[in-house]
């Protein structure tokens, strides 16, 4: 089977992922991860890639990067072969030390970055290594909240810009959203973009389509067949109205109901979902939650759900 090429260009934000052959560890001691954060230092000063997140799992690593140059596969591979020659030689090893060649996600940052930097922040904390990311070293949550200052090659600015402009505001609304996710698991916007290889809406592809030429290696259309089921893009207006003509517009859950189809199947910014249904972001988050929950037990609900989305997205 061919290998599907991935999408690069200036600018491009990713979600890359390893894990280690066979599910092994990749990190022995504390000495082999101050090695890979090197690692990823020697790819900024070459590539000129800025690190949004990152956290050293036992026998996996998660990165959230921007590409300034748009070389993902030079970065990831000077990352990788440094570390394996690194491991292999301290540990009298041979061979391949990761599980295949890594894994990357196109991310639209614009909508997802606050979702998928707390879920890589919560790692050490959903796997039960500690209660609160604060008390694990090997991420830059601690740069986020301001207990550590960051490194001229990680950038944490963007993500805090998303919840404020005033520095100590910022971190502090970041944290609560962090720890407002703890036990939910994995998001299932993240979980969508494991099976797509893509964490974007329509308008996002719509604007790929545009600046990557149509016979450039990666065009989404051509090498990301998967693409084609992105949905469209419908007003909320239009969703509200559908939701709530089968719920009727007196129903209480009809709000809600419109705000996780809306969350779920488009590329809405939190921002924009909450100046629509005049909610905060902690409240959207929450109220989908609470309806994804009551599917299985209000068939009404989940007959309502199905209908607006087979009638607004095919």
């Amino acid at each position: 089977m061919t290998r599907q090429l991935r999408i690069e260009y200036p600018g491009a934000c990713y979600h890359v992922y390893s894990r280690g052959n066979q599910k092994q560890a990749i990190f022995l001691a504390d000495e082999d991860r101050y090695y890979f954060i090197k690692c990823l230092r020697d790819a900024f000063e070459r590539f000129g890639c800025v690190y949004l997140g990152y956290c050293l799992m036992a026998n996996h690593y998660h990165l959230f990067l921007r590409t300034l140059s748009g070389h993902l596969s030079q970065i990831m591979h000077m990352v990788n072969r440094a570390y394996a020659a690194y491991f292999n030689k301290k540990y009298e090893g041979v061979g391949h030390i990761f599980q295949g060649r890594y894994k990357s996600i196109l991310v639209d940052a614009d909508v997802y970055a606050q979702e998928l930097s707390a879920y890589i922040h919560l790692n050490p904390v959903e796997a039960g290594i500690t209660d609160l990311p604060e008390k694990y070293p090997w991420s830059n949550y601690r740069e986020y909240v301001g207990l550590r200052d960051p490194e001229s090659w990680m950038d944490v600015s963007f993500v805090l810009g998303l919840f404020g402009s005033e520095a100590s505001q910022s971190r502090r609304r970041y944290a609560e959203y962090v720890i407002s996710k703890i036990g939910r698991g994995t998001p299932e916007a993240v979980s969508e973009a494991y099976k797509s290889g893509i964490m974007a809406g329509a308008r996002f592809i719509d604007r790929l389509k545009s600046i990557i030429p149509p016979d450039a290696p990666g065009r989404p259309d051509r090498n990301l067949p998967q693409l084609r089921r992105i949905r469209n893009r419908p007003s909320l207006d239009a969703v509200r109205a559908l939701t709530e003509s089968i719920l009727g517009p007196g129903n209480r859950l009809a709000r809600n109901a419109a705000l996780y189809i809306s969350h779920k199947n488009t590329d809405y910014s939190l921002r924009e979902l909450g100046e629509f249904f005049r909610l905060g972001m902690s409240t959207i988050t929450e109220s989908c939650r609470k309806v994804k929950k009551q599917l299985p037990s209000n068939e009404t609900l989940a007959q309502a759900v199905r209908d607006v989305e087979k009638r607004l997205f095919g």
